[in-house]
Parts: C-alpha cells; sequence; structure tokens
C-alpha cells in the first residue's frame, strides 16, 4: 500500500510541476504577444512615417526642379501633364 501512495505522491507531484510550467509558459507567451502587438504597432507607426517622407521627397523633387534644377524637369513635366489631364476630366465632367 505505501508503494501505491508513493506513486500517487510522485505522480501528484510531476502534476503540479507540469501546471506549474503550463502557467509559466502561458505568462511568456502573454508577454511575447504584447511585445509582438508593441512591435507591429511601431512598425505601421514607421511605415506611415516612410510613406509620408517618401511623398515629401517627391515634393521636394518636384519644387526643385521648378526652381531651376536640370535633375528632375522631365519628372516634373509628367507630373504637371498628368495634372493638367485631370484637370481637363474634370471641367470636362462638369461640363456634362
Amino acid at each position: 500500500m505505501s508503494e501505491i501512495a508513493e506513486i500517487i505522491d510522485t505522480l501528484e507531484n510531476r502534476i503540479e510541476r507540469l501546471f506549474s510550467k503550463v502557467r509559466s509558459l502561458e505568462d511568456k507567451n502573454r508577454i511575447l504577444q504584447e511585445e509582438l502587438n508593441k512591435t507591429a504597432s511601431a512598425f505601421q507607426n514607421q511605415s506611415q512615417a516612410l510613406e509620408g517622407l517618401k511623398k515629401d521627397y517627391e515634393t521636394l523633387k518636384i519644387a526643385n526642379s521648378l526652381l531651376g534644377s536640370d535633375d528632375y524637369k522631365r519628372d516634373t513635366k509628367l507630373k504637371i501633364n498628368s495634372l493638367i489631364r485631370e484637370i481637363d476630366y474634370c471641367i470636362a465632367q462638369l461640363s456634362d
């Protein structure tokens, strides 16, 4: 009978350690999930900032070419032509 009691005690101890490990792993998982969410949020913010900077860069290229720089004249002309086409399209839509 004492052997059965020892086996049961050993089994209870192992089960208790397993539950402790499960709780520990769940806590670690929760912490890692929070870190992942923070990192994803930071990544999204940085991506938005990068897109804003790209737009600013394009605007500066156009402004630079309008000021007389030869580097981006072709791009500026294409952009202006595109804007003129859009304006013409809007005018055509309004006159219908």
